[in-house]
This record gives structure tokens, sequence and C-alpha cells, in this order.
């Protein structure tokens, strides 16, 4: 009863309960914060992570753009529902490159952080042409729309900078080659040696809409067939010392 009645007396007490919670905010955010200026990195580097190649960086500005992020999260949580459902939980690693990271705050759709390969490419082009032609109860608008519209990665070089500035570790060769990269994705029978050569073995070349020229579709179906690809979980191991 004695620790009962002391802690009326801080309920009581407007400016002893400012206090005392000032006191516990500091020691948690002390606790938590301080051990971060003794690492020299937070983030596990994990094998296989790379930076976005042209295509998919201007295919995620599209998702960005058209706010899928609303409705989609990016993020698997350590929880069993959701590792049966979407697979191995999203690692930090993941998103090391991603300037805002994805990982959403609501799911109206299911989360896509392991929607790469699960699906076709015409799968792909008819989900956004008719989202209930595939997915019945879908309350997804229509994006067939971006199918119409041709880009040509006349900025692209200025969008690989930009994320260089901000920590993705963009070469100057990758800047220097990001139209003709751009261009070659979608080109099997193109040169793609360098843009393989660049960003790995694990790049998807092809024409992922199907159609002439290449357009928002072709660059938001590369992203969306990457994502939850780059990392082999089956040989995936967590660093213990972290």
């Amino acid at each position: 009863m004695a620790i009962l009645d002391k802690h009326v007396v801080l309920e009581k007490n407007v400016t002893l309960l400012a206090i005392f919670a000032f006191l516990v905010v500091t020691i948690g955010g002390i606790v938590q914060i301080a051990p971060l200026f003794w690492l020299e990195n937070t983030i596990e580097d994990v094998e296989g992570m790379r930076p976005y190649t042209p295509l998919e960086l201007a295919g995620r500005d599209v998702y960005i753009r058209e706010g899928c992020y609303v409705c989609h999260s990016q993020m698997v949580r350590p929880m069993r529902d959701e590792v049966e459902r979407y697979g191995h939980y999203s690692l930090a690693a993941e998103s090391q490159y991603d300037h805002p990271f994805q990982w959403g705050s609501k799911r109206t759709g299911p989360d896509l952080a392991r929607l790469g390969g699960r699906y076709s490419d015409d799968w792909h082009v008819a989900h956004l042409r008719s989202p209930q032609s595939v997915v019945p109860e879908s309350v997804m608008p229509k994006y067939g729309f971006l199918e119409d519209r041709l880009i040509d990665g006349k900025y692209i070089e200025d969008s690989l900078r930009t994320h260089r500035f901000v920590g993705v570790p963009y070469s100057d060769e990758m800047i220097d080659n990001a139209r003709a990269d751009f261009k070659a994705q979608i080109d099997p029978d193109g040169d793609t040696d360098g843009l393989i050569e660049r960003y790995g073995d694990k790049v998807q070349v092809r024409n992922f809409d199907g159609q002439p020229g290449i357009s928002e579709a072709d660059a938001l179906i590369a992203y969306l067939q990457m994502l939850g690809t780059l990392v082999d979980f089956s040989t995936f191991t967590p660093d213990a010392s972290r």
C-alpha cells in the first residue's frame, strides 16, 4: 500500500509527474540511441543486394507517383502468419537503397516485398489494365494508361546522381551508362553485357509490357518483378553478432 500511496502523490502533482515522465523518457532514449554511436553500420550487409537499375528506378518513381504505397506495404513482419503468407521476413538491407523507403503504414492490398517472380509479365499487364479481371475483389483503380506513356530516360542520369548524393553507391560508370542501360533492359537482343556487368546476373532483361517502345508500364513491371528477388534466402544466415 505504501508504494501505491506514493504513486498517488505523483498522479496528483502535475509538476512531479512531468519530471518523472521526463526522466523515464530520457533514460529510455539514452538506452536506445547511445549504442548507435559505437556502431559503424546499423545495417547488416547481405549478399545479392545492389542499387536499382535505371529502368527499375524509373519504375519505382512511377510506383511512388501513383501512390501505390498507400495501399501496399513492402515490409514482411517477423510473425508466423506474415511469413507463411508472404515469405521470409524483410531485412533492413533490402531497403538500404530506398529513398524514401516503402514500408507502408497499411494494407488495402497484399504486401509486395516478395512480389518479384510470383506472376508473369502478362499477369501484371492485365492487372494494371483491369485489376478486377485477375483479382475480382480488388478495389484498385485501372492503370492501363501507363502503357501509353512512353519514356526515353532523358533525365535518368540526374536521378542516379541524386540517389548517389544521399548514399546509394552508383559509380561514375553506372551514371555515364545510365541511359544505355535504361534502354538495354527491355531489349534481349541488344547489348546487355554492360548492364549485367554493372548490376549483376539477376537483372531481368525483356520487353515487360510486350508493346513497342519503353513505357511507364515497362518500368513499373521491371521494378515489381525484382522486388524480393535479390537475396537468396535458402542460403541466408543472419549475423548473430548484431
